[in-house]
Order: C-alpha cells, then sequence, then structure tokens
C-alpha cells in the first residue's frame, strides 16, 4: 500500500510541477464545451423511423394531397401522397434519404404541437405533383436541420429529388 502512496504522491507532485491550476481549469472547461457542441456536429440518421411508415397521431384531420395539410407547415417540395406514395411512405422505387430536417406543427384535432421529420424519397426524377413551399418554423442556412432548402438526397445512393414524407417524431 507504501508503494501506491508514494507513486501516486510522486505522480501527483512531477504534475504540480509541470501544470499550473489556470491551465488545469483552462483545460477542464475545454473539454466541457466539446463536449456539450459534440451531440450538435453528428450527423442524424433517421433511416430506421423513416422506414417504419409510422403515422403517430390519432384523429390525423385534413387532405394529405392538399399544401393545407397541418404536418406541412415547413414542407418545401413535391408531396409523396401526389406521387405514388403516402404520407409517411415513399412511391415505390424511390428510396428514402438518411438525413432530414425537422419542424414543429401544431394538430389541428388535439391543439398540441408535433416534432415533424421531413424526409426526401430519392433516386427517380421529381414527379412534379403537388408542390408546397411553407417555411412556418424554418430555420437560416446556418442551422441545416431546421432549413428545408437543402437537397437532403445527398445522403441516399442517389441525389435525385422525387419528393418528401413527413414522419412524426414526437409531441413538443
Amino acid at each position: 500500500m507504501k508503494l501506491l502512496d508514494l507513486l501516486f504522491e510522486r505522480s501527483t507532485r512531477r504534475m504540480a510541477d509541470v501544470t499550473s491550476r489556470r491551465q488545469a481549469l483552462s483545460r477542464i472547461g475545454s473539454w466541457m464545451v466539446v463536449g456539450a457542441a459534440l451531440p450538435l456536429l453528428l450527423p442524424i440518421d433517421r433511416t430506421s423511423k423513416a422506414l417504419a411508415g409510422q403515422s403517430g397521431v390519432a384523429g390525423d384531420p385534413g387532405d394529405p394531397t392538399t399544401c393545407d395539410y397541418w404536418r406541412y407547415c415547413s414542407i418545401d417540395g413535391f408531396l409523396c401522397s401526389c406521387c405514388g406514395g403516402s404520407v409517411n411512405t415513399c412511391p415505390p422505387g424511390t428510396e428514402v434519404s438518411q438525413i432530414a430536417w425537422v419542424g414543429t406543427c401544431r394538430n389541428p384535432a388535439d391543439g398540441k404541437d408535433y416534432i415533424i421529420s421531413y424526409t426526401d424519397c430519392c433516386g427517380k426524377q421529381s414527379c412534379n405533383q403537388c408542390a408546397c413551399n411553407r417555411n412556418d418554423s424554418e430555420e437560416p442556412m446556418y442551422r441545416p436541420f431546421s432549413n428545408n432548402d437543402i437537397n437532403w438526397c445527398l445522403g441516399a445512393t442517389s441525389s435525385v429529388y422525387n419528393c418528401t414524407i413527413t414522419l412524426v417524431q414526437g409531441v413538443v
């Protein structure tokens, strides 16, 4: 036990000779900032939820083939519900992008705000039907996961955009 105490004492004294308290606090603070910022810098993979085809909301009011549908409050693109798919499934022959942007939309049926994930379907040419551009909760380009002006098909094997699906991620 004395050997362990002696080793610990020597290493502590050596560190105290080489570093200062300010330097140690500065390094600890730097690591805390990096640790807090790291989750914001990581890419987001929503493939599993997009492939699940979840609807998520009971009493889903409105017509999903019109731009006035409540889930489309932050959409920019063609509606998959007009292109052979549905609100939450891509048309045949397309693939779900692995990245998406998010928005918050209010459901008029229950008055709750929902986090909506907008995921592009990629691989076939644009369907050019039911074009919608609503920017209710869009953020500037420097907040990319809340901006709808980016080609989100860059996360898929083909960067050709077809249409956009909307997935309910949860209640705010």
